[in-house]
C-alpha cells in the first residue's frame, strides 16, 4: 500500500475541518461549495482540485471515513463481553457524542439511518445470542428496539445534547426493562 504524503493528509484534514465548521455555522449540505470550503480552510481552489474532483467527491470521502469509523466502533462493541447491556450502551453513546459533528453530516443522508439501524439491530441480536438471561417471551422485537434506539440517538445528537450519555442509556434501558 502506497504511503500518503503528509502534506496531502494535512490538506485533506484542513478541507474536512472546514466542511464541519461551515455545517456547524448553519450552512446546509446543499449550500456547500468549493469556494466556501477553500475560503474557510484558507486554501486556494487549485489546491482543492489537486485532491478532489468536486465538492461531492469531498463529501463522499468524508462520509465514507466517518461511516467506517462508526461501523468499526459498533462492531468493536460486539466483542466487549465484560460490560453489561447498560454499560455497553453508555460506551456507544459516549463515542457517538464525541463524533456528534461528523454524525450530523451523516444524518443528512437517508441511507445513514438505515445503516445505523442495521448496525444497532446486529448489536442487539449479538448481545441476545451471548446472553443467558434472555427468554423469548420477554423480548421486544429487535427491529422495533433498533428503530427506537436509532430514533432516540438521532434526536439526542441533533438537539438533545444537554443530556448525558448515561442519562440517555438509563432512559433507553427503562423502555426495555424485562
Amino acid at each position: 500500500m502506497k504511503k500518503m504524503d503528509p502534506r496531502t493528509i494535512r490538506t485533506k484534514e484542513m478541507l474536512k475541518r472546514a466542511v464541519f465548521k461551515l455545517l456547524n455555522e448553519g450552512v446546509m449540505l446543499n449550500q456547500l461549495s468549493v469556494q466556501k470550503v477553500t475560503k474557510q480552510a484558507t486554501l486556494n481552489r487549485t489546491t482543492f482540485y489537486l485532491h478532489y474532483e468536486d465538492i461531492n467527491h469531498l463529501l463522499d470521502d468524508l462520509t465514507k471515513e466517518i461511516f467506517n469509523e462508526v461501523t468499526e466502533k459498533i462492531k468493536d462493541l460486539n466483542h466487549i463481553h465484560l460490560l453489561n447491556e447498560k454499560e455497553h450502551l453508555v460506551e456507544l453513546l459516549n463515542y457517538l457524542a464525541s463524533q456528534k459533528h461528523a454524525l450530523r453530516l451523516l444524518f443528512q443522508f437517508e441511507q445513514f439511518e438505515k445503516v445505523l439501524f442495521q448496525l444497532m439491530k446486529q448489536l442487539i441480536d449479538t448481545r441476545r445470542l451471548n446472553s443467558d438471561r434472555v427468554t423469548s417471551n420477554s423480548l421486544v422485537d429487535s427491529h422495533i428496539k433498533a428503530a427506537s434506539i436509532v430514533g432516540v440517538i438521532s434526536w439526542w445528537l441533533k438537539g438533545g445534547g444537554h443530556f448525558t450519555a448515561a442519562y440517555i442509556a438509563d432512559q433507553i434501558h427503562l423502555m426495555y426493562r424485562r
